[in-house]
Formats: structure tokens, C-alpha cells, sequence
């Protein structure tokens, strides 16, 4: 991009900035900001409808944060879902967002381009490739899925509360997909240099 030519905007939709938010939603941005030193658009384009913003926000932390109780998907192989689908799904928001954030959880500079450009033909380990694949069917051609695919996920050694949180991961990020088509959600320059 040339330095003459127009910056393209976050949103279609346009943005609301973080000072002009509720203080709950405020306050849970600028967490977010301190860690990365941004405000990742997304939060900026969603803010339009604060009630849905947080509703998202709540459902994406109760989802991508791996519980103390018990076994779980890893952050890193959360993340892993999220580049995968959103790969098949052609989210350039989502891929490179959660491609930075999978690069930095899985110490792997390179996994999260791999999966992104061809998440089905990926080289992953067993225990990966049975998550993205059941992923994969989740978020491309749910209507398929079948007692025996379920089989192979726990044949790879996924346990039913694992299953779970492959399927409510793609399908929350099926919705968030969808939501940056729609918005023609532009990456912040960040994303593309963390954990390079």
C-alpha cells in the first residue's frame, strides 16, 4: 500500500472506540490493551451493539479459556481450531487474529500459515489432526456428522467434554466469521508481527 493511498476503515460498519463504551465493557477492553498493546478491531466493530459485544465476549472467554478441572483442549490447540475453520471459512480477520495468537501458544512461527492454507491437508500430529478434521466437518457440512466421526475424535483421545468444546468453538467461530464478512473486518497491522 502506497503512502498516498486511503486507509481501508476496520469496519463497513464503522467503529466505536473503547472510551465510548459502558464502563464494564470499557474496562474489559483495556485489559485486552494492556496486554497487547491494541484494541483488536473486532472489539471495535462489535461495540456498535454493546449488549451483542458482550454476549460474545463472554461466550468467547468461556470457550478459549481451558478449565482447571479436569482434562481439556490446550489454549494452543483452541486457537488451532479457530485458524483451521477460519481457513475453510476464508476469515482473513480471524485467521491472521488467531494465527498471531496460535504462533505465540504453540512456540510454532510457521503452524498457523500451514493449517490456515490448507487446513485438510495439513501434517499434524494424530491427537491435531482429529481436532481440526472434526472441526473442519463441524464448521463445512455439520448435517454430517455421525456417530462413527465421533468415534475417530476419541479414538485420537478426545474425551466427550473435548468434543464438546471442538464443536462450541467452531460454531461460536462459525457466527464470528460470518460477522467479519459481513463487516469486511480488517486485521490490525499487529497481528501479522506477534510471535514472529
Amino acid at each position: 500500500m502506497s503512502d498516498t493511498a486511503p486507509a481501508r476503515p476496520a469496519s463497513r460498519f464503522g467503529t466505536v472506540e473503547p472510551a465510548d463504551l459502558p464502563d464494564d465493557l470499557r474496562e474489559r477492553i483495556e485489559k485486552i490493551v494492556e496486554k497487547t498493546g491494541f484494541v483488536p478491531n473486532v472489539f471495535r466493530a462489535l461495540a456498535r451493539r454493546p449488549a451483542e459485544l458482550r454476549a460474545f465476549m463472554d461466550y468467547h472467554d468461556a470457550l478459549m479459556t481451558p478449565a482447571d478441572d479436569g482434562p481439556t483442549l490446550s489454549a494452543a490447540e483452541r486457537e488451532l481450531i479457530v485458524v483451521a475453520t477460519s481457513g475453510a471459512n476464508h476469515c482473513t480477520y480471524c485467521v491472521v487474529a488467531h494465527g498471531a495468537i496460535l504462533r505465540i501458544r504453540a512456540k510454532d512461527p510457521e503452524l498457523p500459515d500451514v493449517v490456515a492454507a490448507n487446513p485438510y491437508g495439513a501434517d499434524l500430529p494424530p491427537r491435531e489432526r482429529a481436532i481440526v478434521d472434526l472441526a473442519l466437518q463441524i464448521a463445512t457440512d455439520s448435517a454430517t456428522l455421525r456417530e462413527d466421526d465421533l468415534e475417530a475424535a476419541r479414538e485420537a483421545g478426545l474425551t466427550a467434554e473435548e468434543i464438546w468444546d471442538v464443536g462450541a468453538i467452531t460454531a461460536l467461530f462459525a457466527m464470528s466469521n460470518r460477522l467479519a464478512h459481513l463487516t469486511a473486518l480488517r486485521p490490525n497491522p499487529e497481528f501479522f508481527l506477534l510471535g514472529r
